[in-house]
């Protein structure tokens, strides 16, 4: 075999130079692959990397940027008009495997066209991909030609498939407004919102949980006796928290045979409000209701007074200034004692 052979095929010359590995058609460096092998690997490759959505977004923007790259070189030939343009473009692009393409309505006062493709390289890698619907690097790729020649932006929209059972694929161009770059800008948009979405998730959850803890650490219900249950209370109480109190130490006093209720205030809040004195009396008279008695201890001299300010009646409390004090008592009562 000769080291530099050449062929002219339908005006089209291709040229290979063996002793450098250089092929060329048309004058300018090409190259040549498998399609349902080494290039199907090399589009596999991207969409595992990149994920499906954004693979097709990078496959869409090579083509229309090839395709403005092609336009360009036939606007360049001022000889020809943009039916011959486009005719010329579908023959070359024929003699170099790309498959069947024919243009069909072009009407330059309207700059809208309709593109026909069958057996496109694109389409048997898609099939080879086991894919139910074809890529967008050939719809865009004319879409950027055609955005050339009509000097506006124009995009496309497929009517018919190919690899969804149709004969052809066919694709309608027309101007838009949908550009590329911002086809880009609106998948980076929807990433970053799927992400703060994300991290809203994991904070809520985190929040979550975190709520769960301090509800099961914040007032614990602790059986220290037989018949005596202590409850520190810690902190500030809003809503919440108050009514997960009275829920939890009621839900558990039954369980735990409690004669009598310790409250220990001494690590409350120094600033506290009408609705932890509400609390108090609030969970006071529902152990009453289920025959359990309270003991208040831990009283500081300010808290003293808050409750006293408050209007309830203190005196149906036995209150005690220690919890030792207090667990004494509530064991003296049920006639028992600590040796």
């Amino acid at each position: 075999m000769k080291n530099n052979p050449s062929i002219t095929i339908d005006g089209l010359q291709f040229d290979w130079n063996l002793s450098k590995g250089e092929f060329l058609f048309e004058q300018e460096d090409a190259v040549l692959f498998w399609i349902t092998s080494a290039m199907k690997e090399f589009f596999d490759t991207i969409e595992e990397i990149s994920g499906e959505e954004a693979s097709t977004l990078v496959f869409e923007t090579a083509g229309f940027r090839q395709g403005t790259v092609v336009g360009k070189y036939f606007e360049d030939l001022k000889h020809l008009k943009v039916e011959e343009a486009a005719e010329m473009i579908t023959a070359t692009y024929a003699s170099a495997g790309w498959g069947y393409a024919h243009i069909e309505d072009l009407d330059t006062a309207s700059k809208t066209v309709r593109v026909r493709l069958k057996g496109s390289w694109e389409y048997k890698i898609n099939k080879a991909q086991g894919k139910k619907r074809r890529g967008n690097f050939l719809p865009a790729h004319y879409a950027g030609i055609f955005s050339v020649f009509f000097g506006q932006n124009v995009w496309f929209e497929i009517k018919e498939d190919q690899i969804a059972g149709a004969e052809t694929t066919v694709i309608d161009y027309f101007p838009s407004t949908i550009t590329i770059t911002e086809n880009i800008h609106a998948l980076l948009r929807k990433k970053e919102s799927q992400q703060i979405m994300q991290l809203e998730a994991m904070v809520e959850d985190k929040t979550r949980d975190l709520k769960e803890l301090i509800k099961q650490i914040s007032s614990p219900v602790i059986p220290v006796l037989d018949g005596v249950v202590v409850v520190p209370l810690l902190g500030k109480y809003d809503q919440e928290r108050a009514e997960e109190l009275v829920y939890n130490t009621l839900n558990k006093l039954p369980s735990y045979k409690a004669n009598y209720l310790v409250l220990d205030l001494t690590a409350l809040d120094d600033e506290v409000d009408q609705l932890t004195i509400s609390l108090l009396e609030k969970i006071s008279g529902a152990a009453a209701l289920i025959g359990t008695e309270t003991v208040l201890v831990g009283l500081s001299a300010k808290l003293s007074i808050t409750i006293a300010e408050s209007g309830i009646d203190i005196s149906r409390f036995h209150c005690f200034q220690t919890l030792q004090h207090g667990i004494y008592y509530a064991l003296s009562q049920q006639g028992k004692q600590i040796i």
